[in-house]
């Protein structure tokens, strides 16, 4: 009766409507700043992509102008060979022709003959020189191609350089929302362990100190016995009234917790590691402690909580919570355990 007056004097003043306002605008406000944020990840990483892209372009033309321009030098070398090799017989020739010429004017007889092979000699001369003045031109032509590629190496450089600073630029924004994402994603974390501590203080008023109803870490703790009768996975008399209390404790936090926080209850069915004989429903402690979990999550929901808040596990025997053979320890082990947690 206590109960109701104190509903029927909270009713005087209705702070609903100003909540839900202040709760829409922080889900929009979020929504937003979350859709930024994936539309902004979205194109920076579009923006590395094509980066990457043109850094392997990049990297396969200066490669190729490379091999070139080491083609080029071999060229080049081969060249100034061949017009130290011209030089040296152009000196070679001159050298014969000036003993030629000494030879004319040594001997009257011997003048015609060393007339024509001076003659002879004048045009291989002038052959020569014509060969190396095309191989002069041939290495002018090939200076200025290595010039060329010169400034072509350097221009890729440049833009190399340039990528390099943009993608850091890139990934430092990128860095930088994240961090904000993870500081975000904390702060939701801290808002839920705060709800949890908040469900765990009503749940244990609601419950009472029972001896077979305790808190481990994070997690709410029944005995098997609390809900099921032994070997059964339908939930008895006894374990409906206290589920109705948690299913009512639940639909009050679904109303209070914003959202944007996705949250669900972990129903974990537990059993001692005594096997079971296998010719009951059930052929495995596995079998059992899974379907005692899907019973309490589908109480639970047909009591008004949303399903999408609930989630069911069997773990058997394989999580104890002690490891001795004593019937206290197979006790302890056969358990539900409740998990308010991120999902």
């Amino acid at each position: 009766m206590s109960l109701v007056r104190t509903r029927r004097s909270q009713r005087g003043i209705d702070y609903w409507p100003g909540f839900v306002d202040a709760l829409s605008t922080l889900v929009l406000a979020i929504v937003f700043l979350l859709s930024v944020f994936v539309l902004a990840q979205f194109f920076l990483s579009q923006q590395v992509t094509d980066k990457d892209q043109a850094l392997t372009r990049l990297t396969r033309q200066i490669s190729e102008l490379t091999n070139l321009l080491a083609l080029e030098r071999v060229g080049r070398k081969s060249a100034e060979d061949n017009i130290t090799l011209l030089t040296d017989t152009l000196k070679a020739t001159e050298a014969e022709r000036g003993r030629l010429q000494s030879a004319v004017e040594a001997g009257s007889a011997s003048t015609a003959a060393a007339g024509g092979q001076a003659a002879a000699l004048g045009k291989d001369l002038d052959a020569q020189r014509q060969l190396a003045a095309r191989a002069l031109s041939q290495v002018e032509v090939l200076n200025q191609q290595i010039a060329a590629m010169r400034r072509q190496l350097a221009a890729l450089e440049e833009a190399l350089n340039a990528s390099e600073s943009r993608d850091k630029e890139s990934q430092a924004r990128i860095a930088d929302l994240g961090s904000r994402l993870n500081v975000a994603l904390a702060q939701k974390v801290q808002e839920l362990n705060r709800y949890r501590s908040d469900f765990f203080g009503r749940l244990r008023q609601v419950l009472g100190n029972r001896p077979d109803v305790r808190v481990v870490g994070d997690r709410f703790v029944f005995q098997s016995e609390v809900f099921f009768d032994p070997g059964a996975a339908g939930v008895n008399p006894a374990g409906t009234a206290e589920l109705d209390k948690l299913a009512a404790a639940l639909v009050t936090l679904d109303r209070e917790i914003p959202g944007d926080i996705s949250w669900i209850m972990r129903v974990d069915g537990h059993t001692d590691k005594r096997p079971l004989s296998g010719a009951g429903v059930y052929k495995s402690n596995w079998d059992l402690s899974a379907a005692r979990a899907i019973a309490v999550v589908q109480y639970l929901a047909s009591k008004g909580v949303p399903p999408q808040r609930l989630a069911a596990t069997g773990f058997g025997e394989f999580q104890p919570l002690e490891l001795g053979d004593t019937e206290e320890a197979y006790k302890r082990n056969r358990r539900i355990e409740l998990k308010l947690t991120e999902r």
